[in-house]
């Protein structure tokens, strides 16, 4: 039986290895590919946002609080309100670059497997060569949540690779991070529901606004489970029920406080090759029910310069990420190049709270 493979792969056994490996194939390939893969939580709390240029600019500082209108007589001219205060954020965008290589060896391998008829084999190669190249895609997505979520957990984020380092500091309000007053990992003297309450009110009185999402990992929220005071609390307004789980202590949190907390564990391979959660332990953040930025792209170099020369197959998945094959011919290789100018903005910092599981010493 033959293998079933996406955009029907078996259809290229006929062809040679140059004609296959294109850009608008690979582009094709990831997005049939892209709709079995879980989604990323950035991808909605920052959407994709494409600008001109390698520079992004956004204001901070709106609390989103209502003004009264100032009465006026009739006939009387009328009042000019002044903007409001706004900081203008200026920030390059950072350049993200990497390729793969079919190289004349491989080339020579699937040329012999071709010519053999072996079709079972021809697909598992061909699966094999667009997985590789569309993983780089994948990272592009990766590098842009890493950020996202450095920026939303910690209010700051930081990439860095292959001997460039990008760092972002938006000046996140300092009022609104906070510690525990005792460390959440003490179930016994702790108090989860009194700090995230806090948290709350904070941005209610800032901003005029209250949260209505939080975002932790289970291994946060499970500490907030365990811990005794919010169990005999929850127990006694469920009749004594002393046998609580995660749903029963998220629904009490909709109930009281009215936020609706979202588990984030995705993982992804850091550069030295450990597995690292996006959001780390120990973090908890108070969200507003709106986008809290975008995540920026600009048109790269590839886009702007190589789909009109001839030289290169250009194709643009995710919004702002270029994929580009180029044949060379001595030595024989197709490179497959991945790229995109891509960070977040952060519009809405000022109505997130960054709360930490761990007390201050």
């Amino acid at each position: 039986m033959k293998m079933k493979l996406p955009m029907n792969l078996q259809l290229f056994a006929e062809q040679s290895i140059y004609s296959m490996v294109t850009a608008p194939e690979v582009a094709a390939y990831w997005t049939e590919k892209q709709q079995t893969l879980p989604p990323f939580l950035g991808e909605e709390l920052f959407p994709a946002d494409k600008q001109l240029g390698t520079e992004i600019k956004w204001l901070k500082g709106e609390t989103g609080a209502p003004k009264m209108l100032k009465p006026s007589a009739f006939g009387a001219r009328a009042i000019a309100r002044g903007r409001k205060e706004f900081d203008q954020v200026l920030t390059t965008l950072g350049f993200f670059k990497e390729s793969k290589y079919i190289d004349e060896n491989l080339r020579q391998q699937l040329n012999m497997v071709m010519a053999s008829g072996n079709q079972l084999m021809i697909d598992t190669i061909l699966k094999k060569i667009f997985d590789d190249i569309t993983d780089l895609v994948y990272g592009a997505a990766v590098t842009r949540e890493v950020a996202r979520m450095q920026l939303l957990m910690t209010g700051k984020a930081e990439l860095s690779g292959n001997g460039q380092k990008y760092e972002l500091d938006y000046e996140f309000n300092p009022d609104h991070m906070g510690n525990a007053k005792v460390s959440w990992s003490d179930a016994d003297t702790s108090d989860p529901f009194y700090d995230i309450q806090k948290g709350i009110e904070k941005i209610q009185l800032d901003t005029g606004e209250t949260p209505t999402r939080a975002v932790t990992n289970l291994t946060t929220l499970n500490k907030i489970v365990a811990n005794r005071k919010l169990n005999k609390t929850i127990s006694i307004f469920g009749g004594g029920d002393i046998i609580l789980g995660r749903q029963k202590v998220v629904e009490y949190f909709r109930n009281e406080l009215g936020i609706d907390i979202v588990l984030y564990d995705k993982m992804y391979e850091n550069e030295a090759g450990v597995a690292t959660k996006f959001i780390s332990d120990d973090k908890f953040a108070l969200l507003p029910g709106t986008a809290l930025g975008t995540t920026a792209f600009a048109t790269t170099p590839e886009e702007s310069d190589l789909m009109t020369s001839g030289k290169s197959n250009v194709s643009i998945v995710d919004t702002g990420v270029a994929i580009t094959t180029m044949t060379e011919e001595d030595p024989v290789t197709v490179e497959t190049k991945v790229s995109m100018l891509s960070l977040p903005t952060f519009e809405n910092m000022e109505k997130v709270f960054i709360l930490d599981a761990v007390a201050q010493p």
